[in-house]
């Protein structure tokens, strides 16, 4: 009987923080990654088994699977490794998760639903902070605007970030930003769209970004007008500015390489001490056609932190059965209240619920 959890990309930084967190379960985790010495040195420090596999080595990648019941994926960027690990899941009927905000990377992890399905296996892509957080939030200000039209949802910038995501950011730079209009995909030019959020001190000026909310979150909640938005002063504004003028510039082969050394020489992560004193905000905000809102905002430990926690948590549950085949998202699977049970985590509402006349008065 399978009862094992793989993390693929255990030995980058917030792989290795999913590995230190999900040792003491039960059944502890096996590490994998393509550089041997790497993932033997890791697994010999945690004392849990590792494997050396790379992606594009599908035969032994199935083999590395043939015990595992459940598979997170930790290796960024997402865009490169998404496809062939979610294949290899399907092959060896092992359940998927991973860790990103890519949203590229959810939209090849939809293609495979059918097929998921079939195979009796859970697809569920943002199983750390960035969609299990948001994605509850989400669901529960939904819950409370029956026939909700608009959904928006922010995050105050992070102090600082990892090696991968800033891998992660540089992939994703473009002139353009994905909204959900009317229950479609579509994009709106860098910087046309702008809002404010009280992230807990007051408002604070946001613009829209590419988060992979816009299409979770149609899933979850079934509302099919979703913007989601990052915290940024006027220069940080100004310089997202200048990187989507540059967007294009940035998928040339010289450039890449010149990114690929910034990456490296980028610090793997912040400090423990540091990630004790940082934390993470969100606010979403569901309103109908009478402009009726409910707006909440969600505070969680750093996000390195709640992405270990939560991604252990996931896999767990997934071992006992709690899961449901094919493409899922967390809060669809788990509820709006799943969030609540992470250390450090706290809802704050922020609106009242006004009634259909008082709506009208406030507008």
């Amino acid at each position: 009987m399978r009862r094992r959890i793989l993390i693929y990309g255990g030995t980058g930084y917030t792989g290795r923080l999913i590995a230190e967190h999900a040792r003491n379960l039960r059944h502890p985790p096996v590490i994998a990654g393509r550089t041997a010495h790497r993932v033997h040195t890791l697994a010999a420090e945690l004392g849990i088994p590792g494997r050396v596999v790379a992606v594009d080595e599908p035969e032994i990648l199935d083999d590395a699977l043939g015990d595992v019941s459940v598979l997170i994926n930790a290796a960024s960027p997402f865009t490169q490794t998404t496809r062939p690990l979610i294949e290899s899941c399907l092959r060896t009927q092992t359940h998927y998760l991973d860790i990103t905000g890519e949203l590229p990377a959810f939209r090849d992890a939809f293609c495979y639903d059918a097929a998921a399905r079939k195979r009796g296996i859970m697809i569920m892509p943002g199983a750390g902070l960035g969609i299990v957080a948001s994605d509850c939030l989400a669901m529960h200000v939904a819950a409370r605007v029956p026939n909700a039209k608009y959904l928006r949802i922010a995050l105050l910038r992070p102090e600082s970030f990892s090696r991968g995501t800033f891998r992660s950011a540089l992939g994703l730079s473009n002139s353009r930003v994905t909204i959900r209009r009317n229950g479609r995909l579509t994009s709106v030019p860098v910087g046309r769209l702008q809002r404010s959020f009280d992230f807990g001190e007051g408002e604070r000026e946001s613009v829209a970004v590419s988060w992979a909310d816009v299409f979770t979150a149609y899933y979850s909640t079934g509302i099919r007008n979703i913007e989601a938005y990052f915290e940024a002063d006027l220069a940080s504004r100004a310089l997202y500015q200048l990187g989507a003028g540059v967007a294009d510039t940035l998928r040339f082969a010289p450039v890449q390489r010149w990114l690929n050394a910034a990456t490296r020489a980028w610090p793997e992560g912040p400090t423990p001490r540091r990630r004790e004193t940082e934390k993470c905000v969100i606010v979403a905000e569901a309103e109908d056609s009478w402009r009726r809102r409910s707006s909440a905002r969600l505070e969680t430990p750093d996000g390195y932190s709640f992405t270990a926690e939560s991604a252990a948590a996931i896999a767990q549950r997934v071992m006992r059965g709690e899961f449901l085949p094919g493409f899922q998202t967390p809060a669809k699977v788990y509820g709006a209240d799943f969030v609540l049970g992470f250390k450090g985590t706290r809802r704050v509402e922020l609106d009242r619920l006004f009634s259909h006349k008082q709506a009208i008065h406030v507008v």
